[in-house]
């Protein structure tokens, strides 16, 4: 996987973080989501680069090779806010003062703070099968209980490391096909390293506690994406099934606003490369589409 890049370990006051980087052109930063790793963008990476950009892949703060601190009362240490942060310093030390972002399902909540904590470094946000958190809350119906109630397990104290670290092989499932091995068998590890999912389950305690409040207080306070933003979403999966036009939702968060759906299932880096990738290139080039 990655051929030609370059690893990094950048280190933050709360946080280590593990990141992978190449190519030449404008910087691109891409955001994984639950429960991959940055090897989730192992096909869509090479491929941007072809494209003229620089590309870099960061573990999120906890997941895969990444490392946080330790859990707290408030979850304030996995918010978004913290998140962002860490991919802003983790730029600025591969010489990047602004970038484009790509974030998928949980990355996508990340690259949203970011876009709205630090709108002078974000030339252009793309959002991948997600919604702001505060809508998806908003809208609670019982398809959406049923379909999502992971969020609401996660968000247990103690519970869910519990059952989950009995058997993570079971809990966790992937297929070596469709992600490729080595991007599998770097994601397992992660899966079964207890530390990781403690930081993953502390990811969605923050989303529904400090991360819905800074939402919601963005909101009040009429804060929108600045930069133009990329809404792209799977087409064989859910979001659109639970709420019709994600466009319609996004256009409250962000004025200069376009997307479409992409023939995938949710893991849409892993399934839909190619198509990903284009969408992608064309969006950060400043191509009309």
């Amino acid at each position: 996987m990655f051929e030609d890049f370059e690893v990094s370990r950048v280190q933050l006051d709360e946080a280590s973080v593990f990141v992978r980087h190449g190519g030449e052109g404008p910087p691109v930063v891409l955001l994984h989501g639950h429960p991959r790793t940055s090897a989730t963008w192992h096909r869509v990476a090479p491929l941007l680069v072809r494209r003229g950009f620089t590309v870099v892949c960061p573990d999120l703060r906890g997941y895969g090779r990444s490392i946080g601190p330790a859990p707290t009362a408030d979850h304030t240490g996995y918010s978004k806010r913290a998140v962002a942060s860490d991919v802003v310093e983790v730029m600025r030390s591969l010489g990047h003062a602004r970038f484009a972002l790509a974030g998928h399902d949980r990355g996508g909540a990340v690259a949203l703070r970011l876009a709205l904590d630090h709108p002078d470094t974000v030339s252009r946000a793309a959002l991948l099968d997600c919604l702001p958190i505060s809508e998806h809350l908003s809208r609670i119906t019982a398809e959406f209980a049923t379909q999502w109630w992971h969020w609401f397990f996660f968000a247990q104290p103690d519970i869910p490391e519990r059952v989950i670290n009995a058997d993570p092989d079971s809990w966790y499932r992937g297929d070596p096909h469709r992600m490729g091995q080595d991007n599998y068998d770097e994601w397992r590890a992660a899966m079964r390293n207890p530390d990781v999912v403690r930081a993953m389950l502390e990811d969605y305690r923050a989303g529904l506690t400090v991360d819905r409040r800074h939402e919601e207080d963005d909101r009040a306070a009429g804060t929108r994406i600045r930069c133009p933003a990329l809404i792209l979403w799977s087409l064989r999966d859910d979001l659109e099934d639970l709420y019709g036009d994600p466009l319609q939702i996004w256009r409250q968060w962000a004025p200069d606003l376009r997307g479409h759906g992409i023939d995938s299932g949710h893991h849409m880096a892993e399934e839909a490369p190619e198509a990903l990738a284009s969408s992608l290139a064309d969006f950060f080039a400043g191509r009309p589409g």
